[in-house]
C-alpha cells in the first residue's frame, strides 16, 4: 500500500515536471531543458512500470509459482533500466543535431523549481524503499537522484549562456549539458540493470545480520548448522537451512523443532515468508 502511494506521488510529480519543462524549454530555447524534460517522461513510463510490476509482486504463491511472484520486482526493474538506457543514449545522439541559442531566463526558474521537486522526491523515495525494502522504490529514487544532477547542469548552462555573447565559448555550455544529461541517465540505466540482474539470478541477502538468526537456528537437540542461506525474492526473503539432529529423535519431535525454528524467524523478519528446513541424521555414537 505504501508503495503504491509513493509510485502515484512520483508520478504526478514527473508529469508535471516533464510538460512543465518540455513547454519551457521550447520556448525559452534550451535543449538541455527539453532533454531534461524527456528525462521526466522516462520516469512517467518506469513509473507506470513500477506500480504494474509492484501490484504483480505483492501477489501471493499460487499453484504455479510457489515462492512467489516477488522476482517480478526485479525483472520490472530490469525493464526500468533498459528504457533509462535507451533513452541516454537517445540525448546524446540528437545532442549535436540542436542549434546553438541562448536560452531564456525562464529556463533557470524552472530548472531550479525542478532541482528542489526532484531532491523532495528522491529522498521520498529512497526513504519509503528502504523502510519497505522494496527495490522497485530504490531504483526510482536512484532515478531521481539523477534527474537532480541533470537538472543542475542544465541550470548551470542555462546560466553560463546569459554571457555567451561577451566570453564565446560559453556558447557551448547547453551543448555540453545535454551531453553530461545524457551520460548521467546511461549511467543510471546500466547501474539499475546491473543490481537487479544479480537479484533475478539469486543474490545472498547482505543487509541483515546471518549470525544473529543463526543463533536463531539453535537448540537443545541441534547438533550443527550444516547450511544456511537468506535469498532475495522480491519484497520477501527464501531462507533454506540444513540442521543435524539426532538420528533417533521421534519424527514428530524433530517435525516440532523444526516449526519452532521456522516460527522464529519469521517472527525475527516479517519478511521471512518461504522457509524451508532440512534435517540431516546424526549417528551420535559415532560423534
Amino acid at each position: 500500500m505504501h508503495t503504491t502511494k509513493a509510485l502515484l506521488k512520483s508520478f504526478i510529480v514527473n508529469l508535471f515536471l516533464s510538460i512543465s519543462k518540455i513547454i519551457v524549454g521550447i520556448v525559452g530555447y534550451s535543449s538541455a531543458l527539453i532533454a531534461d524534460g524527456i528525462h521526466s517522461f522516462s520516469d512517467l513510463a518506469t513509473d507506470s512500470v513500477a506500480i504494474f510490476g509492484n501490484r504483480y509482486a505483492m501477489k501471493p504463491a499460487d499453484k504455479e509459482h510457489p515462492f512467489g511472484h516477488g522476482k517480478v520486482e526485479y525483472l520490472t526493474c530490469f525493464v526500468i533500466g533498459i528504457v533509462i538506457l535507451a533513452l541516454g543514449l537517445e540525448i546524446i545522439s540528437n545532442a549535436f543535431e540542436q542549434e546553438i541559442v541562448i536560452p531564456s531566463k525562464l529556463v533557470i526558474v524552472v530548472s531550479i523549481l525542478t532541482i528542489f521537486l526532484k531532491l523532495l522526491l528522491s529522498r521520498y523515495l529512497l526513504r519509503i524503499g528502504k523502510r519497505e525494502n522494496n527495490q522497485i522504490l530504490i531504483s526510482s529514487g536512484k532515478e531521481s537522484s539523477m534527474d537532480v544532477v541533470s537538472s543542475i547542469f542544465v541550470l548551470l548552462s542555462s546560466i553560463l549562456m546569459q554571457f555567451s555573447s561577451e566570453y564565446f565559448i560559453l556558447k557551448y555550455s547547453n551543448l555540453v549539458a545535454t551531453i553530461i544529461v545524457g551520460i548521467l541517465v546511461t549511467k543510471t540505466g546500466f547501474d539499475v540493470i546491473k543490481e537487479n540482474m544479480s537479484s533475478m539470478i539469486g543474490e545472498q541477502v547482505s543487509d541483515m545480520d546471518i549470525e544473529e538468526m543463526l543463533e536463531l537456528l539453535k537448540d537443545d537437540q541441534v547438533i550443527s548448522i550444516d547450511h544456511f542461506a537468506v535469498i532475495k525474492n522480491g519484497p520477501y526473503f527464501q531462507i533454506t537451512g540444513e540442521v543435524g539432529m539426532d538420528q533417533n529423535l521421534p519424527l514428530k519431535e524433530v517435525h516440532n523443532i523444526v516449526e519452532q525454528i521456522e516460527q522464529k524467524l519469521k517472527d525475527y523478519d516479517h519478511r521471512a515468508r518461504y522457509i524451508n528446513i532440512h534435517v540431516n541424521p546424526v549417528d551420535i555414537d559415532e560423534e
